[in-house]
Formats: C-alpha cells, sequence, structure tokens
C-alpha cells in the first residue's frame, strides 16, 4: 500500500504544477496580470526542493551502551535484596547479622580469590569477558629481571615492592651505577607512601612486626582519643603502630644521599611524615626546604595545612599558623587547589569557636577564586557550625538550609575521601532539629542522579537510612512512615532495633495498635526476636488496652507466635522471660478465650521462677466463673497459694461465692482461704 500511494502523490503534484502553468498562461493571453502573492506562489510551486537529510553511514556505541539503555528502562525493587546478594537467592541475607557475615564472607571471598590468581597466573590465562574487564584477570607481581641494573629498580617500584626496590638501589650505588633521578624520586614516592614497609597484599596475611610509635605519635593519641580515622571509623591504637613515622628510615637516608634536592624529593618526604605521624619533623623538612631558596608546591601546603592543628595547642594559634601558611603560599605564588581549601576547613574543625567565622571566610575565598566546593568542603563548615551551635545551646538548621539551596538538582562525583561524609552528617542535622521537609530535601538529592554512590561505607548509608526513618517515624503520618518502611526495607535498610521501637511508637501515636502483628513478622524476619526490650514493648502495646475481638484475636494469635518462638530458641542468646512478657501474654490470650494457652503461659511463672500479679489471676478467674470452669478456678487459687500471693484468700472467697463447687473442691477453697487470712 505504501508503494502505491506514493506513486499516486507524485503524479498528483506533477500534474498539478502542469495545470498551474498552462492556467498562467491562459490568463497572460486575455491580459489578465498577476498580483505579487500569486507569482511568488506559483515561483515556489515551480522550485523543486534542495534540502537533503544526510543519513550517517555508522554510529560508533561504546560497548556498555546497550545495558546502559536496558538498565535505564527499570528502577530498584523496594522488594529485592541488594544486589550484591543476588547471586543466590538461599543465601541472601534476612537478618542484620545475617547482612554482616554475608558482607564480610564475600569480601573475605575476593581477597582470598584475587590472592590466589595473583600468585598463580598461568592457570588464568584466558579471557571469556566480553567487553574486557581487567580487575578479573591476574595482575603480575612477581618480579621477572633478577640482574641489577635501573631497568629492575623500575619493576620493583612499579610492583609496589618495598624491601626489594631499597636493596637494589642500594646494589647500584655500592656498583657505582648511577640512578638516575626520575627513577630515584619515584623510590623515594614509593618509601614514603607506605612508611619504608612492604604493602599488606591483598588477601595476603598481615605481617605481625609492628614498630613502636614515636613520641609524637603517642602524644598525638593521647590528645586526640578516638578520633575520626579513614571514613569515620574510630581510631585505633594498632593502626597507629602499623603506619609511624621512624626516625632516620630509608626514605630519609636516601633523601639525604640526593646530591641535589629539588621541590620534588622535599614533597615526597614531607607528605609522607604528614601522612605517617611524623608532623613537626614535616615543618622542619619544610624550613629547610626554605632555607634552600626553594619553592613549595601545592602537595607540600596542602600536608602543612593538614598536620598544622597538631603543633599548636591554642585555637589562635592554629589559626595563625594557618594563614602564615596561605600568605606564603601566595608570596611564593603557588596556585591552591580543592584540596587546599578542603584542607583548612577539616582543620578548622579543631579551632573551636574560631571555626565558625572563618569557615565562611575560606568557603568565600574559595568560591572567588574559581574553586567549586566538593561536599567534603560542605561537610566541614556543617561540622564547624554545629559544634559552635552546640557550645552555645542553640542549634539551627539556616546554614543547612544555604548549602541544600546550593546543591539541589546538582549530580556529583567524589573528588575529595570526605565526601561521603555529608549526607549522613546533613541527615543528622535535620534530625536533631526534627525538620521533616529539609530532611526529604537531603533524601532527594542521594536520590537524584547517581548521588547515592556517595552515601560512603556500609555503616554510613546505615546511619542515613536511620537518621531518615527516625525523623519519619518522628513527624510524619503514619500511613507515610509505613509506605516509606517498605520502600527502605529490606532492600536499602536493615533496621536495628531503635528504629524498630521508633515504629512501634509511631503507631501507638497514631492509633494504629491493628498493625503490630504484622510489625512483628518483620522483627522476626530480620533476627530481633530475641531481642528483649523489643519484644516486651510489643507485647505491652498490645496489652495495655482493649480492642475489637477480631484484633483480639490477631494479638492472641501474634502473642502466642512470640511465646512458641522463645520456647523454640536455639540461639546462643535465648531471650529470658520477664514477669511483665508473661503477664502481657497471659492476658491477650484470655481476652481471645483462648484459656488452655493461656493456663499453659501460667504455668511457666513457676518453671521460670516468676511470680505473677494479682490482677492477673483476678483476670483469669473472671473468665473461669463466665465459663463456668470450676476446677480450673480452684487449680487458679491453688497456684496464687503457691506463690505465697497476699490476695490468695480473696480469691478462693470469690470462687466460692460465684462458681458451684463440689464439697471436695469447697473444703480445699475453705482451707486455703483460712490460711491467707491468718498469713495475711
Amino acid at each position: 500500500m505504501a508503494a502505491p500511494s506514493r506513486h499516486v502523490g507524485h503524479y498528483i503534484q506533477r500534474n498539478s504544477r502542469i495545470l498551474l502553468n498552462n492556467f498562467e498562461q491562459l490568463w497572460s493571453h486575455r491580459n489578465f496580470g498577476w498580483t505579487s502573492a500569486l507569482r511568488q506562489q506559483a515561483a515556489e510551486a515551480n522550485k523543486e526542493p534542495t534540502d537533503t537529510i544526510v543519513i550517517p553511514r555508522k554510529k560508533t556505541w561504546s560497548k556498555e551502551a546497550v545495558l546502559e539503555a536496558l538498565s535505564s528502562t527499570v528502577g530498584r525493587d523496594p522488594t529485592a535484596y541488594p544486589y550484591n546478594f543476588q547471586d543466590d537467592p538461599f543465601l541472601s541475607p534476612r537478618t542484620v547479622n545475617e547482612f554482616k557475615l554475608c558482607s564480610l564472607s564475600k569480601e573475605s571471598g575476593k581477597s582470598a580469590a584475587k590472592f590466589f590468581i595473583n600468585n598463580n597466573p598461568k592457570y588464568f590465562t584466558t579471557d571469556f569477558a566480553e567487553p574486557h574487564i581487567p580487575c578479573l584477570m591476574p595482575e603480575t607481581v612477581s618480579l621477572l629481571l633478577e640482574d641489577v641494573s635501573e631497568e629492575a629498580l623500575k619493576e620493583r617500584v612499579s610492583l609496589r615492592k618495598v624491601t626489594a626496590a631499597v636493596e637494589m638501589y642500594d646494589q647500584l650505588l655500592q656498583s657505582g651505577t648511577a640512578v638516575s633521578m626520575e627513577t630515584t624520586y619515584d623510590l623515594l614516592d614509593l618509601i614514603c607512601l607506605y612508611c619504608d614497609k612492604d604493602p599488606v597484599e591483598e588477601g595476603g596475611a598481615q605481617s605481625e612486626d609492628m614498630e613502636e610509635p614515636g613520641e609524637e605519635v603517642r602524644q598525638g593519641l593521647g590528645k586526640q582519643g578516638l578520633g575520626r580515622q579513614g571514613l569515620g571509623r574510630p581510631r585505633r591504637a594498632s593502626d597507629i603502630m602499623k603506619s609511624s613515622w621512624k626516625e632516620n628510615n630509608n626514605a630519609e637516608r636516601i633523601f639525604n644521599l640526593l646530591p641535589e634536592r629539588d621541590t620534588r624529593c622535599y614533597s615526597a618526604l614531607i607528605r609522607g611524615m604528614v601522612k605517617h605521624g611524623a608532623h613537626a619533623k614535616a615543618f622542619s623538612i619544610y624550613t629547610d626546604l626554605l632555607n634552600n631558596r626553594l619553592t613549595a608546591d601545592v602537595h607540600i601546603f596542602n600536608a602543612l595545612l593538614t598536620a598544622a592543628p597538631d603543633v599548636r595547642d591554642k585555637y589562635h594559634e592554629r589559626w595563625g599558623l594557618f594563614a602564615e601558611l596561605l600568605n606564603q603560599m601566595s608570596q611564593q605564588k603557588v596556585q591552591p587547589n580543592l584540596s587546599t581549601f578542603n584542607s583548612v576547613l577539616k582543620a578548622l574543625r579543631r579551632c573551636g569557636s574560631l571555626a565558625k567565622t572563618q569557615a565562611i571566610h575560606t568557603l568565600n575565598e574559595m568560591k572567588a577564586m574559581g574553586i567549586a566546593p566538593s561536599l567534603a568542603s560542605y561537610d566541614h563548615i556543617l561540622n564547624a557550625f554545629s559544634k559552635a551551635a552546640s557550645s552555645s545551646g542553640a542549634v539551627s538548621t539556616d546554614i543547612l538550609q544555604e548549602v541544600m539551596s546550593e546543591l539541589e538538582g546538582t549530580s556529583f562525583t567524589c573528588q575529595d575521601p570526605d565526601d561521603v561524609l555529608f549526607f549522613s552528617t546533613a541527615m543528622k542535622i535535620c534530625l536533631n532539629n526534627k525538620d521533616l521537609e529539609l530532611g526529604y530535601r537531603v533524601f532527594n538529592l542521594v536520590e537524584h542522579g547517581e548521588n547515592w554512590r556517595l552515601l560512603g561505607p556500609l555503616h554510613k548509608q546505615s546511619f542515613f537510612y536511620q537518621c531518615f526513618f527516625k525523623l519519619l517515624c518522628m513527624m510524619e503520618h503514619i500511613d507515610v512512615v509505613l509506605t516509606w518502611y517498605r520502600k527502605l526495607v529490606p532492600s536499602l535498610y536493615y533496621p536495628n532495633i531503635q528504629c524498630l521501637q521508633d515504629l512501634l511508637q509511631a503507631l501507638d501515636t497514631d492509633s494504629r495498635l491493628d498493625l503490630l502483628p504484622t510489625i512483628w513478622k518483620d522483627i522476626r524476619a530480620l533476627g530481633h526476636d530475641n531481642k528483649v526490650e523489643l519484644v516486651e514493648e510489643l507485647l505491652m502495646l498490645m496489652a495495655r488496652d482493649k480492642h475489637s475481638a477480631e484484633v483480639q484475636e490477631a494479638f492472641a494469635a501474634c502473642a502466642l507466635d512470640i511465646k512458641n518462638v522463645t520456647e523454640a530458641d536455639r540461639r546462643k542468646t535465648p531471650m529470658e522471660w520477664s514477669t511483665t512478657s508473661l503477664s502481657n501474654i497471659t492476658s491477650l490470650l484470655l481476652r481471645a478465650n483462648k484459656t488452655q494457652e493461656a493456663w499453659a503461659t501460667l504455668k511457666l511463672f513457676k518453671s521460670k521462677n516468676r511470680v505473677p500479679k494479682e490482677p492477673l489471676l483476678e483476670d483469669f478467674l473472671s473468665v473461669c466463673c463466665s465459663d463456668g470452669s470450676s476446677q480450673r478456678a480452684v487449680e487458679l487459687v491453688q497456684l496464687s497459694a503457691a506463690f505465697c500471693l497476699s490476695d490468695t484468700a480473696k480469691l478462693a472467697k470469690r470462687t466460692l461465692a460465684e462458681l458451684d463447687l463440689t464439697e471436695e473442691q469447697r473444703a480445699v477453697l475453705s482451707e486455703l482461704e483460712s490460711t491467707g487470712e491468718s498469713s495475711g
């Protein structure tokens, strides 16, 4: 159909042009003039189209283009577990402990596999991956050159063999072979980076020989205590012992052997000293650089700015040292970069009340120089303002509001190691100030593009979602809270005990206690069914008030499930029954007319060395009286007497008055009544 229609249209267009030309000639013979509009229309009709469409022969696509296109068509499944646990559905973690164990196991397995592949490369020569994935192929970790030469030294440096590289360098010097300055600088960089020690190979055993930390490092440890190390991990003494700078090590020895020293060798030594805790000595080497009439580079100043708070005790002295270093940068015409300003902002967090004012000045100077702040820059500013606000007793979100106004709708890439700390810090401020709207803005920024990649390691991700969910439970309606709960768990977040308790309190606040049995199923699935405080709060909320028969039936089934799960628990730390828990379970079973199960639970008081409360026995007796269970009522009074409760006589008297009893039962109750009255 398409081809005939095209031909018909072509003939119609051609015939219309012929007809128009003939019509024009006819009217010209009759001496009638054309108007300008009609002549223009006729000229356009006679003119053939000249615009052509150029079709490219071939478009080059990346090898991942198809995968990226397919990935863009689907979103995150909130009911699925995280992607790194979906290899085997049977092994997907369903509890917090399983999540931690599975994560550590997978990382350990990857490290072990990489160690084996790198040490046995001859067995892994075939590359099946398309496109090629370099990280799946073995790396060259063995030395190929054994002769004493500069090429062998370069090989050892490239393979990060610190000890072997130093030995080769010494052999070259002893043999009288000259080593180029470029190779010597590379060796010095390697030694300073790893503090004159071979780096721990991934998957290999760690070395046990640790050097004692120097006096400067010990003082720093004593002052800082549990400071922030790496990505927010508490600082450990073992970390400092492994990375302490040793006096007169190979880096200093090679540095002193250099015939000529320039900025690069000074930069390597100073950065190594700062990295490994020798802050005062780094400033001494910098003074030596100035005495030799050399100019420092931006990396030297960045390292010194980081170390400045450790060589000054008072806040104003620290800021004075910052200003002096920045002035020297200006005098030496060294252009600062993002790391320079981030080093200043990070160090300002240790300057007390000065941090708040100087941080804003630093940020303005940063923007004036055309350097865009990273997330780490804003994180340091937020921390500076938060500390100042907490010391004054007034916490405000004004600074975070301004930061969010600048960042909203922006996609970020990691430019600084501390970039991953911003989102957790921002959400913590929202929680402390109970600012729900601002919390939504921070969360939306995380969801924008691939900003979620900057949430940081697992514990930082968990902290971010914990703060956000706690804020929702405090400020949002319960229906919205439950919507977010289903969206976040378990695909993004495994809630801890505190978050589940916040959810229970939110249900209580909005009078939606009918959903408690559903929450109990999640508590079981998350492995928190042995947490005493959580289970007791759940039982307390169910047993506190009376509800409709349907709800009471669901509560009773939930209470019975809690009882069965606890009794069948074979874990190392099973939940211990308390008097409150057993009382609440018994009350819930009684309200649902499950008398037999309630009586079995009541017997647990004796076996668990717990004493029931008297109102519980009175409620149980009321159920027995309404059901006409005389024998059960007698046994209840006997149980009360066994616990030596003061209400035994009262229970016996009430049973005698309200139930039809046999003579034997009356005799037993009369004796219990008289015994109770005499003991009372």
